[in-house]
């Protein structure tokens, strides 16, 4: 978050994460929102790692390129917002008695030392009004607070590379702007960020991200896995995964005068087996979590727990993935539509090769779309 100006002037959504950078940058046209540029640039290993930016000049420089290199119209504005490692993230939705803005910004350092295993002094805090309780003397209050000295060298790796950071906001508050119809909804959605190097898992819930966290299970873990089992580079292994997913041969039988619906199991599935058991007793868990945990409850109407599961991330194309979870989990699984706040006909006229790939610009596009403090 850590807003330093109002956002009027034009800009565009810098994702960095370990081992890629990507740009959107989005156009108000007549009547809606467009994609105007994007790219995509790969950040070597080392020079990030686990959300720490450890060479700071290299970085620069893939930034600068980066801008040059864009698919679409030239960006020439110089303001951007930028997403700030999950990793590195503490957030935490809480409930504050009703008092003036200024009240409240005292009354949020005292609550936040409750929940941030830092101290105060060492990290920035933001928090937003996400919401009135029924009774109007309670207020639902996001917090986020991060680390100084990790926000200070993205701030300082952006300056070098010649840009007006307007704002730096958590990957889990993007994601859900960009995957979230008008920044709204009336049911209590998952959504899964399947990326290279780790899965998110961010709780939505009325008009606000209740809950985010990450675990390491990763696409780039499935690349590994199916490389080692079939003993192939992994190359080779990542376009068996893009080819085969998980689906397989489908036949159908009759069994007492009813389908009975048999799968001959693919050798990627079966490479994948362990990993994908993993990740679903992890989400299973997690779903557990917020369902009973009691500092949640209130934050629905019936509580019903998850009633849907949006997946996103460049992992989350995996053949058969959304199925799958659906089967397992017994939820409603979707792959997200980061385009969805986006003109009806932005599909018409964006390039093949960005369609494509459009979930892995979730959190570049959810950045993009952020138009105005507290947004």
């Amino acid at each position: 978050m850590l807003d330093f100006l109002n956002l009027k002037p034009e800009f565009f959504g810098l994702d960095i994460s370990d081992f890629s950078l990507k740009i959107a940058k989005i156009k108000k046209g007549r009547e809606f929102l467009e994609l105007e540029s994007f790219s995509e640039t790969e950040i070597a290993p080392g020079i990030i790692k686990k959300g720490e930016i450890k060479k700071q000049e290299e970085l620069t420089k893939i930034i600068k390129k980066a801008i040059l290199e864009v698919n679409g119209k030239k960006i020439e504005t110089k303001h951007v917002i930028c997403s700030l490692p999950e990793e590195k993230a503490f957030l935490q939705v809480v409930k504050m008695p009703k008092m003036s803005k200024q009240d409240l910004g005292s009354a949020i350092l005292y609550e936040a030392e409750n929940y941030i295993p830092l101290p105060i002094e060492k990290v920035y805090l933001d928090f937003q009004i996400v919401s009135f309780a029924d009774n109007a003397k309670e207020i639902e209050v996001l917090i986020v607070a991060l680390p100084r000295q990790s926000v200070d060298f993205y701030i300082s790796c952006l300056k070098k590379a010649g840009l007006q950071p307007l704002c730096l906001e958590i990957e889990s508050l993007a994601i859900a702007r960009a995957l979230i119809k008008n920044k709204t909804s009336d049911k209590t959605v998952l959504l899964i960020d399947l990326g290279l190097t780790k899965t998110g898992f961010i709780v939505f819930s009325g008009n606000c991200v209740r809950f985010s966290t990450f675990i390491p299970v990763s696409s780039h873990s499935f690349t590994k896995i199916i490389a080692k089992s079939l003993n192939v580079e992994e190359k080779e292994a990542e376009k068996l995964k893009i080819k085969h997913g998980l689906e397989g041969k489908i036949h159908f039988t009759t069994k007492r005068n009813k389908a009975e619906k048999k799968i001959e199991q693919g050798r990627v599935f079966e490479a994948l087996i362990p990993a994908l058991t993993d990740l679903l007793q992890q989400i299973k868990n997690y779903i557990t979590y917020y369902k009973t945990h009691p500092s949640f409850k209130h934050f629905s109407k019936n509580h019903k727990g998850i009633e849907k599961i949006l997946l996103c991330g460049g992992g989350a194309n995996l053949k058969g993935l959304s199925e799958l979870l659906s089967i397992e989990l017994k939820i409603p699984v979707e792959l997200g539509n980061p385009l969805i706040n986006l003109s009806p006909n932005a599909k018409k006229k964006i390039p093949k090769a960005f369609l494509e790939k459009s979930l892995a610009y979730t959190t570049a596009i959810g950045l993009a779309l952020r138009r105005k403090k507290q947004g």
